[in-house]
């Protein structure tokens, strides 16, 4: 076994695997570039070698530095990761010659199946079935059209390199096909430093689902099991699960062992995961092999009880596997949410700054429930526009799917973070979503569910009892202790108003006090307008940013952020300002004028901090809704703005190479 390896990535995935290699013994070394300088995973490994400059193309995308550092450190092994340099075949090989190891696959079999375009004539070859499409690579946008119209739309263009959803576009039509052809090319080439593409057929109300598979170097392998990752946006996946709800155990015999058949075709030697599209009626077409560890593999982890990180190590150590496909048991079911620094309000656009606040669910490892958190940030972190802007990935465990996704909203409920934008509420509010909780899934799910993107839901009845509820009890808990506070002017009579008004958002809500009185703990019996007597118990203190307690029969973990008079309350996807008054200042308040924000509506705004690629109109130029205006790059992803209505462009305020803050003005209109 090895003494120390190196880990050739960075974030969480360099924390997850330095976790393992510490429970096995094994001394790391991480490597970093000036924007991780002060990185959780330099922290967390035993030695840490700089690398270069922020961007990845300078620094950990580059094999010499990787090699280098390994020979400064004495490392006898790298673990890539995923991503960087973790499908790139003349990485190994490069090590090999320098007698360091790959904790990966033969790089015969990452040539095979790293590559989209070789990997699909691989499996034609082996009698895989393939989606339909054309498995060269294309030259020109019109050879693209031409090859598009012939396989018949829609189609997906997808770069031949890389993955995480970048370099892939669908197209519906001759012009979108252009432009993603040229946007494809684009992001492929800045991600992979690969611009090849090609094109294959779109399948519709298509699901994702995936195979892992594990291998050693003596000719042994297996498959753990699948993952159902439909739950997509821009094909970037966003909630995993395991096992999916679609398969039954015929199906999954099949796509296992096909799977393995193809792992074993070109002796695969380390873990894989073998990619399928399925139709709803429960076929399925290979898609693609990721030859290396997968982002959500925590949910196999958990569902099977095997450590993919070990079994990558020990197999790289020529170690010959020690379970055999009789000993794959699917115990549970696990779901994973992917917090990501975007703004869900915004369409997503990607967030960047500093971890003002972080505070992640406490991790449980229980009988009945397991929360797990994968991070590589603490609080005070900085999310740089230069990598993926994953912030953690979330993993729950239970005994059924149920009680997975019940365990993960409130663990989400849970997981406090500000200074930048986050996806915690979409991912809180997709977990009580019905769909998704029936298990009825497609990749189109977010397009389908949230076509004008996501907002915060409008609180039911039973919503705005339990926010009333919380918001009542910290104003009253507040005004209590501010009323006996020495030097007051008017000091507390000893008797506690009864009856109150809390604003949520432009609801008033008449609450009244039947008995108790606040303090820590809190416990309250409370009437909502003319329902019956709600009991409410919290330990609740001023300052703390989460409320966790009971409004009646509902447990409920609330987040607390203060506002200009009251407090922002998130729970369950619901987001609402309250204020909790007197009923005579409720009265006032009803006659305030509303503040109108202002009109931006001749200006094309900056959607989110990023790197204005190019400006795609002049001044005084007429242009047309849906004509493309500016092309914005932020964490790798070319975001394409356009016109939403016929309008004259009056000036530009921004050129090629800038960089934008988020509502920066690109450009005014007439």
């Amino acid at each position: 076994m090895f003494s120390k390896i190196l880990v050739a990535n960075r974030g969480e995935i360099a924390c997850r695997v330095m976790k393992t290699a510490r429970r096995m013994g094994i001394k790391t070394v991480a490597v970093y570039s000036d924007a991780d300088r002060d990185a959780l995973h330099v922290e967390m490994a035993d030695e840490a070698v700089h690398i270069g400059p922020a961007a990845a193309a300078e620094s950990y995308l580059i094999a010499e530095k990787i090699i280098d550092a390994c020979k400064q450190t004495g490392a006898e092994a790298v673990h890539p990761g995923y991503g960087f340099l973790s499908e790139r075949a003349s990485f190994p090989e490069a090590l090999k010659k320098e007698g360091i190891v790959w904790i990966g696959p033969n790089s015969r079999a990452i040539e095979a199946m790293g590559d989209k375009i070789e990997s699909k004539k691989f499996a034609n070859d082996a009698n895989v079935s393939t989606v339909p499409g054309y498995l060269g690579v294309i030259e020109t946008p019109d050879q693209a059209v031409e090859i598009a119209g012939d396989i018949g739309y829609p189609v997906m263009i997808k770069a031949s390199a890389g993955g995480g959803g970048k370099g892939m576009r669908i197209a519906w039509n001759a012009e979108e096909v252009r432009d993603g052809y040229d946007r494809s090319k684009s992001e492929a080439a800045s991600s992979f430093g690969d611009d090849r593409v090609f094109v294959e057929k779109f399948i519709e109300n298509p699901r994702h689902i995936e195979i892992q598979v594990l291998g050693d170097k003596h000719g042994n392998a297996i498959y753990l099991g699948e993952r159902e990752c439909s739950i997509q946006r821009r094909n970037q996946k966003v909630i995993e699960e395991a096992p999916s709800p679609l398969l039954d155990e015929e199906t999954r015999r099949k796509m296992g062992e096909q799977a393995v058949a193809l792992a074993k075709a070109v002796d695969y030697d380390s873990a894989g995961t073998v990619e399928f599209v399925a139709g709803q009626d429960k076929s399925f077409f290979f898609l693609e092999m990721n030859t290396r560890l997968q982002v959500e593999h925590p949910v196999t982890e958990l569902i099977t009880g095997v450590d993919l990180v070990e079994q990558m190590i020990r197999v790289a150590a020529g170690e010959e596997l020690s379970i055999g496909q009789d000993d794959v048991k699917l115990n549970g079911w696990s779901v994973e949410s992917r917090i990501y620094a975007e703004d869900p309000y915004r369409n997503f656009l990607p967030s960047i700054g500093r971890l003002v606040r972080y505070q992640p669910p406490e991790e449980i490892t229980g009988d009945e429930v397991t929360v797990r958190n994968d991070t590589g940030v603490v609080e005070g972190s900085e999310i740089s526009m230069f990598y993926d802007p994953m912030i953690a990935k979330l993993i729950t465990h239970a005994p059924t799917r149920d009680q997975a996704i019940d365990a993960m909203s409130t663990a989400l409920d849970a997981f406090y973070v500000d200074g930048i934008q986050h996806n915690v509420p979409f991912l809180t509010a997709l977990m009580n979503h019905p769909r998704w909780r029936s298990g009825a899934l497609a990749t189109s799910f977010i397009q389908d569910e949230y076509p004008e993107g996501f907002s915060p839901a409008v609180p039911d009845d039973n919503a705005y009892s339990v926010l009333a509820a919380v918001a009542l009890s910290m104003g009253a808990l507040q005004r209590e202790r501010l009323d006996h506070l020495p030097g007051r002017l008017r000091p507390h009579s000893g008797a506690m108003r009864e009856n109150w008004v809390v604003k949520l958002d432009k609801t008033y809500v008449p609450i009244r006090i039947a008995a108790g009185y606040p303090g820590t703990p809190v416990e309250l019996d409370i009437a909502i307008g003319d329902g019956p007597i709600l009991n409410v118990e919290s330990d609740w203190n001023p300052g703390d940013v989460l409320w966790s307690g009971k409004v009646g029969n509902v447990d409920a973990t609330v987040q607390i952020r203060p506002t200009t008079g009251g407090y922002r309350l998130d729970w369950q996807g619901y987001s609402v300002i309250a204020s909790v008054m007197t009923p005579r200042i409720a009265e006032l308040d009803q006659l305030m004028p509303e503040k109108v924000p202002p009109d931006t509506s001749k200006m094309l705004l900056c959607p989110m901090p990023g790197l204005v690629v190019s400006i795609a109109v002049g001044e005084g130029q007429e242009v047309k809704a849906g004509e493309q205006l500016a092309v914005v790059e932020a964490m790798k992803m070319e975001n394409v703005l356009r016109a939403e209505r016929d309008c004259v462009v009056t000036a530009i305020k921004a050129a090629p190479g800038d960089s934008l803050a988020v509502d920066a003005v690109i450009m005014e209109f007439s």
